[in-house]
């Protein structure tokens, strides 16, 4: 357990033959380091800071979406649950590397606008995607010109995942936001 704070990308995170409660205690000391606890995580000189819960800065909500995905077996369900993801979990050492670019030959940044279906309107979101390791970073840019909101982070694993990707490219915005 404590051997994952040694890996280093693009090694994966030893978690599968971990019962739920030591993986979870495991993968959120890798967290804990990267995210929750690191005042210098910050994309391209702005402070990236987990996403927002009524009003509150949220990190156990962060965390879960980070190791976790909606139960697509229970679509249509009034409240969603989520299931744990081991393709995200095992990566989640990487989103710190990324967001510092330390493998800049492989990553296109950009941003896009897109349809806010749930809301109605038009939102920008700027991705760090790692085009070698089919991996995505999701950000939001804050209202201010100060800092990103971090909303996911994912390994593209579904069908038509780096289509979809490929597609946001050719309507990515002149300059990143």
């Amino acid at each position: 357990m404590p051997f994952n704070l040694l890996k280093k990308y693009p090694e994966l995170l030893e978690i599968l033959h971990l019962g739920n409660k030591e993986r979870k205690a495991s993968l959120y000391r890798v967290y804990r380091r990267d995210i929750e606890d690191n005042e210098a995580f910050k994309f391209r000189e702005k402070r990236v800071y987990p996403i927002k819960s009524d009003g509150e800065i949220d990190m156990q909500r962060e965390f879960m979406h980070l190791t976790t995905t909606d139960d697509k077996e229970a679509e249509g369900a009034a409240t969603k649950k989520r299931v744990f993801e081991p393709d995200r979990s095992r990566r989640l050492h990487w989103i710190r590397h990324h967001i510092e670019e330390r493998t800049s030959h492989v990553l296109e940044i950009f941003s896009c606008e897109e349809r806010d279906m749930k809301h109605r309107k038009n939102i920008y979101r700027t991705y760090v995607y790692d085009t070698a390791e089919k991996y995505v970073i999701v950000l939001e840019p804050q209202r201010s010109p100060y800092g990103y909101y971090l909303l996911t982070a994912y390994y593209l694993n579904m069908p038509g995942s780096e289509k979809k990707m490929k597609k946001m490219l050719k309507k990515k915005l002149e300059e990143v936001l």
